[in-house]
């Protein structure tokens, strides 16, 4: 397995364990019209820790890249919310925003890869 697998592994395993642990930062950028944001956002870390393990063993390397993709199509909502509502921005600027957002795409591309 390559290095970019372990890094890509690494990558969601880390942001669901700041879902679990900071679950309240993550909770403040969620729109909204979005319901239950606290059980959401443990799902998701859930989730991303789940896939990001299971991006390491070939046997779930494909369900776990698809749930990866499927988690970053989901999350556009949030990134678009945190650039166009100024309360949900963490006081970030609009370039590290707007990059966020990009970089959606390029994690997306990257996962793809490896199916």
């Amino acid at each position: 397995m390559s290095w970019h697998l372990y890094t890509l592994s690494a990558i969601f395993i880390i942001a669901g364990i700041f879902h679990l642990i900071r679950p309240k930062a993550f909770m403040r950028i969620m729109p909204l019209y979005i319901p239950f944001h606290k059980q959401l956002v443990y799902l998701s870390g859930i989730t991303e820790i789940m896939a990001g393990v299971g991006v390491i063993f070939s046997q779930t390397r494909f369900y776990s890249i698809w749930a990866i993709i499927a988690m970053l199509i989901l999350f556009f909502p949030v990134h678009i919310h945190m650039l166009v509502n100024k309360k949900a921005s963490l006081r970030l600027p609009k370039s590290v925003l707007t990059f966020r957002l990009l970089l959606q795409f390029v994690l997306i591309y990257w996962a793809h890869l490896y199916l």
